[in-house]
């Protein structure tokens, strides 16, 4: 597979309110509300899509459940690597499922037209394989 570049980097926030103090209220961050509870901004230098995403939302996009399994490490922060085309997710997933890895979900696309598949690292960390087409 060939990676592009990272196309997001959020914190994956147990008490989303509290974590907008920090990144909105004493950083700055010109972020703005996109659904939900999920706060982000494409106008951060130097990332191209910056989130403090709720972690009901996480493990609802992840498990189509608003709470985190238990089998799993709570995550700190999610990042989506970009790739050419939504084929080259579903093949990227297949990949990673071949040399063993464990998907916490396929390629699918979201309403919002982004193509994700997602695996969790052994950090816990919640890792994706992304066709967003607005960034290309």
């Amino acid at each position: 597979m060939e990676i592009l570049f990272v196309a997001s980097v959020s914190v994956i926030a147990p008490d989303p309110v509290e974590s907008r103090r920090l990144y909105v209220d004493a950083l700055g961050l010109p972020l703005e509300r996109l659904e939900g509870e999920y706060f982000a901004s494409e106008h951060i230098g130097g990332s191209k899509h910056f989130g403090v995403w709720p972690l009901s939302e996480a493990a609802a996009a992840c498990f189509g459940d608003r709470s985190w399994p238990a089998g799993h490490p709570v995550p700190q922060a999610s990042i989506e690597f970009e790739l050419a085309d939504a084929a080259a997710v579903a093949d990227g997933a297949a990949e990673l499922e071949a040399a063993g890895h464990r998907l916490l979900h396929g390629a699918r696309t979201e309403p919002w037209g982004q193509t994700v598949a997602r695996l969790q690292s052994p950090e816990g960390l919640v890792v994706g394989l992304s066709f967003a087409p607005w960034l290309h």
